[in-house]
Formats: structure tokens, sequence, C-alpha cells
């Protein structure tokens, strides 16, 4: 076989020269492990990137992408439609929070982002309230790559080299180790930052703001989770000032939590949460926005009768094969109990294993919830803030792929995973932490 060339792809989100001259290949994937070029087996402790939930390769979903694609593998979303994207809103919005009953489709976290900050701008002009054009996001956000993504964002590198064009300010972060180090669950310490959204209510004022943004989580931003109570006040400090919450649910979504969704695990309803990634199990490009019903209908009435009342839309929108990608998933979601398994017993065990690790030297946290987490290293001084990249690289030449963010591990395991799977990927981070002491 010839030797493989990298030349052409620009690759995103990695150091292209640095991969080129050691390229990690993997070849094929099956339930929560990865095959790689060489002949490794390595145990995928991420689901690809916070995103194949129920494991690799599930033919019930590769079974109903072929048959859609010899069926009807394309027709426009403009103006036209097919059954199966009525039919599997209907069915997606039976697992949302009270209220969010409508569905606008895209391809993307990027673009469910992108959409939901339209709909939020679109909908305080619909009822009078055209000023409201600023959005408040929170440092060590993440809400993807596009100009709106980047600026309600608040991971620093995303940004710099772009700018921030639409107009947004940030509350402060929540990770708070000094405090809340060795949290199992939702930190004791912490509900109190919720009040940087007055601080910032009260700068730019009320009627300046479209949307409040943020994840329930911090995923990209290294696995930060939410004081006890501190969405709830979030919510409050929104309700109080006539602003929207929107939740971008693209990786706490479907299962990671313990609940469908973050927003019901830890009871706080949004005006609109966005949601992609394990929709489909990764398998076909999707995403969605989800919306309260007060808001759609002041949108369609603010329009005449016969004119589009949403000039917004992509040519992929409720693409008919990854709209069959997303009922086989969710078929299996369903049937195997997996958007509650995290609650369980595997959840339990996936905190216990984690903690376990708090006895080496060089681990000054260990965040955990449901099937997701994070372990934080002490950092040399010459590799603080990018240590999390050096271990991941250990990680994987170990035979777990797990995401190095600042200088931690982060992981967010296929919810198929089992004890002694989570066993042997503690096992194997237990011999790489402490090789880098």
């Amino acid at each position: 076989m010839s030797e493989m060339k990298t030349d052409a792809f620009w690759m995103p989100f990695t150091p292209n020269r640095s991969f080129k001259a050691a390229p990690r290949i993997v070849e094929r994937a099956e339930g929560i492990y990865l095959m790689t070029k060489d002949g490794r087996q390595v145990i995928d402790a991420t689901a690809g990137l916070w995103c194949s939930n129920a494991g690799h390769c599930r033919s019930e979903i590769a079974d109903a992408i072929h048959q859609q694609a010899k069926k009807l593998d394309y027709s426009s979303i403009f103006n036209f439609g097919h059954e199966l994207s009525f039919e599997y809103s209907e069915r997606l919005v039976k697992h949302t929070p009270d209220g969010l009953n409508r569905v606008f489709f895209g391809n993307s976290g990027s673009e469910a982002v992108e959409s939901a900050l339209k709909i939020a701008l679109q909908y305080q002009r619909a009822r009078g309230k055209g000023s409201r054009t600023m959005f408040i996001g929170r440092e060590k956000g993440y809400h993807g790559v596009n100009f709106g993504g980047i600026s309600v964002g608040g991971i620093a590198p995303n940004y710099q080299s772009f700018g921030q064009p639409v107009k947004s300010n940030h509350m402060r972060h929540t990770l708070d180790i000094e405090r809340n180090a060795f949290s199992r669950g939702l930190p004791e310490h912490g509900v109190e930052l919720a009040e940087d959204l007055e601080r910032l209510v009260a700068f730019h004022g009320a009627d300046q703001i479209a949307a409040v943004i943020v994840e329930p989580f911090s995923g990209a931003g290294g696995v930060v989770l939410p004081p006890k109570g501190y969405l709830k006040r979030i919510r409050e400090i929104c309700d109080q000032h006539d602003l929207l919450l929107i939740f971008d649910e693209v990786i706490s979504g479907w299962g990671r939590t313990g609940s469908a969704f973050a927003s019901i695990e830890w009871d706080v309803t949004p005006d609109m949460m966005t949601s992609a990634k394990g929709i489909t199990n990764a398998t076909v490009p999707l995403g969605a926005v989800f919306v309260q019903d007060h808001i759609y209908n002041t949108v369609m009435n603010a329009a005449p009768e016969g004119m589009v009342e949403f000039f917004h839309g992509y040519t992929y929108s409720a693409h008919p094969v990854a709209c069959a990608a997303g009922m086989a998933t969710l078929d299996i979601y369903e049937r195997e109990g997996l958007l509650t398994r995290a609650a369980g017993d595997i959840g339990k065990h996936w905190e216990n294993a984690l903690h376990s690790l708090a006895d080496l030297d060089n681990v000054i946290d260990i965040r955990n919830y449901g099937l997701v987490g994070a372990i934080e290293l002490r950092a040399p001084a010459e590799l603080k803030g990018k240590f999390g990249a050096k271990a991941s690289a250990a990680a994987w030449d170990a035979g777990v792929m797990a995401r190095g963010i600042g200088d931690a591990l982060c992981m967010s395991p296929p919810l198929i995973i089992e004890e002694h799977e989570i066993d042997t990927i503690v096992d194997k981070l237990r011999g790489v932490i402490k090789s880098m002491a």
C-alpha cells in the first residue's frame, strides 16, 4: 500500500505541522473502542468529541441511513417538506423540557447557536423591543466557531484572531479549585457568581440585552460544573429583567448528566436550547434549536400572512438522511435506557473510579457528574495551561483517548460503558499521571 499523503487536508483545531510529522490515524471503531491504523485498540473515553453517546458503529443507525439514502437522499426544505422531518420533530420534543415544543434544524452545534441568537433578535424585534441586540455569555463558554458563537463564547484563542463582531459581554466563569477541589457532583461553593449577571445588566441596561447564553456545564472549557443553585439564580435574574435564557446543550444533552438534558437534571427550564452531537450519535451532522412556544408564536404572529417569518435556514436543514439517523438513535436511547443510565450505578462507579486518583500528588482536582469528568493536573511552570495536551498524548500511547484542555484531562465516555471498562481507563490513567509527576 502506498504511503498516505497528508498535505492537502488543513485540519481543524490541530497543530497541523506537528500532527503530520507523527499522524495518529483511527481506522475503524466499535462500541467504546477505536482501532488505529497500526493495529492498536484504544478506549474512546471522550465518545468521539462528546458525541458518540451510544457507542460507535451501531448497525441499526447505519441501516437506517442506508435505507433512507435509497428512498429519499435529499429534498429542499425551503417551501417544500418531507414527512420524516415532521415525524422526527414531534418525537424529539417528547424529550425536551416543558414548553420547548418547536424545533429549528441546522447541521451542527455552531449552526444551532447561530440560529438561536438570530431567533432571539427576531423575537425581540417582533415584540417591539428592537433595542435589545446584545448577548451575555460566560468565560470558558464554548458555543461553536461561527461569528456569533465566538462572540458569545469565552475561550480566548477562538476569537482573538477574528474579533467578536456580535455585541456581547461575559460573566465570570465558575471554576474555583481553591474552594471546590475534589467535589463529587455539583460543587458547594459559588452560587454568588450568578450575581455577575446583575452587574452586567446594570452596566449595559436590560433594554439593550436580547439573551443570556450559557452551557449548563462548560465542556470545552474544561468540564466546569455549575455550583449548586447557580443556574436557578441565573434563571431568576433573566426573569426579573425580561431576558431570554439560552442553554447550549450540545455537549450536556442526550444522557450525559443522567437525564435527557441537563436542564431537566437540574430543574431549570431555558427559553431556548441548542443541541447537536449526540442527537444522531454523531453519525450524520445535525443540529437543532428547541424553542419555547411563546417565542415561536410571537415571531409567527408579527409577520404578514403568506410571508416568510424568519429569513434564516440552511440547505441541509432537516436533511432526510440525518433525520433517519436521529430516529434510529432515539430508538436505541429509548430501548436501552441510555438517557438516564448515567444517573444510576454506572455513574456512581465512574465517580468513585475517578476520585480514586485523588491520592496522586500531581492531581489537584477531580470534577464529575453523570458520565462526564475531568482530572486537573499540577503543571510545571513552563507548561502551565498546556499540560493537558501532553497528558492526552501520553494517554493515547497508553490506550485511552482523553481530551487535554488546559491542565486537565477531560472525558465523556459512551453511555454504554461498563464498570470493568471504567476500571481499565482509570488504571491506565493512573500510570500515565504517575509517569508525568
